[in-house]
């Protein structure tokens, strides 16, 4: 069995711990024990990760994509080869099941990739002009950027943090959740290994505000890439404002989910049981609240209590598990804060609303139906194992009902007829869109939100022009 690796931080290609700094402890959430002691930056660590970041976008801007290229698919060839090890290390520190820390893992190398030869395809272009005169547009690396990465996918979003960067020629200085320390760790250990020089990616961790601001106060910082809740996003967008630094933020989400009438109900239980539960229901993009046709509302509705009675909740490390813990202990608090306020103002409870055992953070897979519009969980994200199932009468009022809130990253749709698909497609207020699918993302595709979801993208060739900047040049 994999060991749980000696944490540390890294520092211009140094392993940097110990020295007398606070630590933070890494805990099992299956088990609540601890794992590990975590070193935490002091600012003499941040102002040197800093200097190093400057010399590495010195250095790295001058790469060329072959060079670019060749570190990002050694790094995927070792993260194929590291597989077992970096997932069964995801599990450990932030409790999903094995197969889905493997599946996160296999993203990663996808999207690897994919960068790799998006570094050949950065193109420019040549304006018309009279003879003797030229001028050209250029894409160039942004400059230094701040990444700073949450706990609910602990290698795909420091691989989504690191590889766009590398592949537009940028230097990175990584903060990933302090909850998953490891995971973030064995993805850069990657690029490293591949032969990135060490000047050009680094991770710290710290106490988030702490770092944060002394990482956005330096004007060595051009980009800061933040994935998290929308609050923490608006306080980090006003810290950015200072030194004017570019921001791609992908934040908090609400999923609708629109059944009809005439859509596959039993595939789209299928669909939804399995989406919803993933994680633990710990996902920016989960399927939250299904807004259901009134003649399919019951079908649906027990049907998707039948299906959370079948997920099996354990140890992400055992083998029959379909559902771990939750994360951290503030997530089954949060389930039962926001699950009993909706039950106490006239909710129906099909399953779930308790947690699980006297070890770990289990959570029981929720469901709850015809919930008030009162109630908190109707406007407040869950990021938690519950289902909200309500009747609507129309298609109108359903759209209403997934455009009501401020938030707009992803939205699902089951239907059967194409023209209310294409309607449902321009009228729905999100960044991504599943109609029959709750596929919505993929390496060579933009993902991100708008409304309070967010601005910009990351993944597809947007991710990476998300890490540059234009610049006109007129010859005469």
């Amino acid at each position: 069995m994999t060991q749980y690796p000696t944490l540390h931080m890294i520092i211009g290609g140094e392993k940097v711990s110990g020295g007398g700094r606070r630590t933070f402890p890494v805990v099992n959430p299956a088990t609540g024990e601890t794992l590990g002691e975590l070193p935490l930056a002091e600012p003499a660590d941040l102002d040197r990760a800093l200097e190093i970041a400057a010399e590495g976008f010195a250095l790295w801007r001058k790469s060329t994509p072959q060079e670019r290229a060749h570190v990002l698919n050694g790094a995927a060839r070792l993260m194929l080869e590291r597989a077992d090890d970096l997932a069964r290390i995801a599990t450990m520190e932030q409790g999903k099941p094995f197969h889905e820390a493997r599946i996160e893992l296999m993203m990663n190398v996808g999207l690897f990739q994919f960068y790799a030869g998006e570094c050949s395809r950065l193109y420019g272009r040549e304006l018309v002009r009279p003879e003797g005169q030229r001028s050209t547009v250029r894409w160039e690396p942004v400059g230094p950027v701040a990444a700073f990465a949450p706990w609910n996918f602990p290698l795909g979003n420091p691989g989504r943090k690191l590889g766009a960067p590398v592949a537009a020629g940028c230097s990175v200085i990584l903060k990933s959740a302090e909850e998953t320390p490891a995971s973030a760790l064995g993805v850069l250990q990657c690029l490293l290994d591949a032969g990135l020089p060490p000047q050009v990616a680094q991770a710290v961790f710290g106490v988030p505000d702490e770092v944060s601001r002394h990482l956005l106060g330096s004007p060595v910082i051009r980009k800061l890439s933040f994935t998290g809740s929308t609050v923490v996003g608006k306080h980090l967008a006003r810290l950015a404002t200072d030194n004017m630094i570019r921001t791609t933020m992908e934040l908090g989400g609400h999923g609708p989910v629109l059944v009809f009438g005439d859509a596959d109900v039993d595939k789209a239980l299928e669909t939804c049981v399995a989406g919803k539960y993933r994680n633990a229901g710990q996902v920016c993009v989960s399927p939250t609240r299904f807004i259901v046709e009134e003649n399919v509302f019951e079908k649906f509705r027990d049907g998707f209590i039948a299906g959370a009675g079948k997920v099996v909740v354990g140890d992400g490390l055992d083998a029959g598990t379909t559902m771990g813990p939750m994360a951290n202990p503030r997530r089954p608090e949060a389930m039962d804060r926001l699950i009993g306020d909706a039950v106490a103002k006239g909710a129906r409870l099909g399953a779930g609303g308790q947690k699980i055992g006297n070890q770990g953070y289990f959570y029981a897979p929720s469901v709850i139906s015809e919930v008030p519009l009162d109630a908190d969980i109707m406007h407040e994200e869950p990021f938690g194992p519950v289902a909200i199932i309500n009747p609507f009468k129309d298609e109108d009022a359903m759209i209403a009902e997934a455009n009501r809130l401020p938030y707009g990253l992803a939205a699902y749709a089951w239907a059967g007829d194409p023209q209310r698909q294409r309607r449902l497609a321009a009228r729905l207020e999100a960044g991504m869109v599943g109609i029959n699918s709750h596929m919505i993302g993929g390496a060579d595709a933009p993902f991100g939100g708008v409304k309070w979801s967010g601005h910009g993208s990351e993944d597809g060739p947007e991710g990476v022009r998300a890490c540059m900047v234009l610049k006109a040049v007129h010859e005469g």
